[in-house]
């Protein structure tokens, strides 16, 4: 009976630590919309709002990682238990980069704001739509153990990488066009990097995923 009990509040408590990834998931992925709404709309006060609410992606970094770490503790827990909880320290350090990543886009859309727009955003909101899902598609995959998934998330980051291939490529014409342009040009390029930069994160994560399913580590090995 007593073992029983444990069993429960140990999965309870695993039960918590993936409903609070999800919580922070879900509040980096309305981070991501709002920064590209900030610039597309040229929203400067939404862009400080964003800034803002980072606060709130760092705290929950911090609350997980404290669960995580007390679970390690009190339960010594082996195998896929010991690997999901590990990894969940790691994709928490993702997830508050990727919350770091918008709000350095929603600085250059500050900057942005201020000034003529260079050209239609067209590709940049496709970028960023892309980097959420893979995102959201990465913590389903983490918490559902679906390694399918994972490795759907790992081969999205190609799209992501020719996007951003293809935003340099425009910019840099522009720029050797015009000179005046080569400011805002500069900044759009930083965002497309942060986009990319989202992209990656999510990769880790599925990376990560992958991992903890069949305790393989394939980082560096997908093309």
């Amino acid at each position: 009976m007593e073992r029983e009990h444990f069993s429960k509040q140990f999965d309870a408590e695993l039960n918590d630590i993936r409903e609070k990834l999800l919580e922070m998931g879900g509040k980096v992925e309305v981070m991501i919309a709002n920064a590209m709404k900030s610039l597309v709309e040229r929203d400067t006060a939404l862009a400080a709002k964003t800034i803002a609410f980072d606060h709130e992606i760092n705290r929950l970094e911090m609350e997980i990682d404290e669960k995580c770490l007390e679970v390690l503790a009190r339960r010594q827990p082996a195998a896929r238990d010991l690997r999901f909880l590990t990894l969940a320290l790691k994709i928490v350090t993702d997830l508050e980069r990727i919350g770091d990543q918008c709000a350095n886009i929603c600085k250059r859309a500050k900057e942005l704001n201020q000034e003529p727009a260079l050209k239609p955003y067209i590709d940049l909101p496709r970028m960023a739509q892309k980097a959420s899902d893979m995102v959201q598609e990465a913590l389903d995959a983490f918490v559902r153990g679906d390694e399918a998934l994972a490795i759907k998330v790992c081969t999205d980051d190609q799209a992501v990488d020719e996007l951003n291939e293809q935003i340099q490529r425009e910019l840099l014409t522009f720029m050797m066009g015009d000179p005046t342009t080569i400011s805002r040009a500069i900044k759009i390029n930083h965002i497309s990097k942060c986009l990319e930069r989202i992209a990656d994160h999510a990769t880790n994560v599925a990376e990560m995923v992958i991992f903890m399913v069949k305790g393989k580590d394939i980082r560096h090995t997908i093309a």
